[in-house]
């Protein structure tokens, strides 16, 4: 990776790293979105190995929920994204869905007026086997104590943390390859996160789930990543394994606060 010094210490520069494509499991190559008239993302590339977890950073409008809306259909983009070999630009959200890619929005975007339990089975609304939703849904109250023992509380009633593992629960019950998070800490205590970050990290190797991570708190992010990607301006401007991004200069002047 390389970087030009005379920039300010927040900014870095693409890298020239070529990161190689076998087995990948999504390939985004010059993506572009935006909202409207309105441009957004310019040139998004970026790739997500098979059970491997991939952490966004980039500052505030870098781009990087557009970048993960794109990638489920949720806006218009045009440019290249592949998913298991197959192209899914154009494709609906719905389809998208149905071929593996589960995401939870910014703000976990849980069924407010609905249970806990309801919530994990409007995750699984595309699976047809009523028995396997059931051993899911206690699996998953299992891994969550804290779920089950509130699984006939409303959501809206959790507190922030439990709502977090909601929304992540109901994910996993469409039984993603690929999962997309949005700033999963937003909101929550320092030792929440922690937590959750420890989940997730145990998700990935359990249940061999790729994840594609936007987080704020970039150490922790990096702590459970593989390798990572630097957004600016709606571009991709950085890539490298997640130790690679812990020593940039760059990178820890910008978001380590180191």
């Amino acid at each position: 990776m390389t970087t030009n010094e005379s920039e300010p210490a927040g900014h870095v520069e693409q890298d020239s790293t070529t990161q190689p494509a076998a087995d990948a499991l999504l390939e985004v190559a010059s993506i572009r979105a935006g909202y409207g008239p309105v441009p957004v993302l310019h040139d998004v590339s970026l790739r997500v190995g098979r059970g491997e977890v991939v952490v966004l950073l980039g500052a505030n409008g870098a781009g990087k929920t557009t970048t993960l809306r794109a990638l489920c259909g949720v806006v218009r983009s045009s440019g290249s994204v592949r998913f298991d070999g197959e192209e899914l630009v154009g494709q609906s959200t719905r389809t998208i869905a149905r071929r593996g890619i589960a995401m939870v929005p910014q703000g976990r975007g849980t069924f407010k007026d609905l249970s806990v339990l309801e919530n994990l089975a409007a995750g699984a609304f595309l699976r047809r086997s009523r028995s396997e939703v059931a051993q899911d849904i206690a699996f998953w109250l299992e891994t969550f104590p804290r779920l089950g023992e509130r699984r006939q509380q409303k959501a809206g009633t959790l507190s922030g943390g439990e709502q977090q593992m909601l929304a992540i629960a109901r994910a996993m019950m469409s039984r993603p390859r690929l999962l997309l998070l949005d700033e999963p800490s937003l909101g929550l205590a320092p030792r929440i996160v922690q937590d959750l970050f420890r989940m997730l990290g145990k998700i990935n190797r359990e249940q061999e789930t790729s994840m594609l991570v936007v987080e704020q708190s970039a150490e922790l992010a990096l702590a459970i990543a593989d390798r990572g990607y630097v957004l600016e301006s709606g571009n991709t401007v950085l890539s490298g394994t997640a130790a690679e991004l812990q020593d940039h200069d760059g990178v820890r002047q910008a978001y380590l606060g180191v």
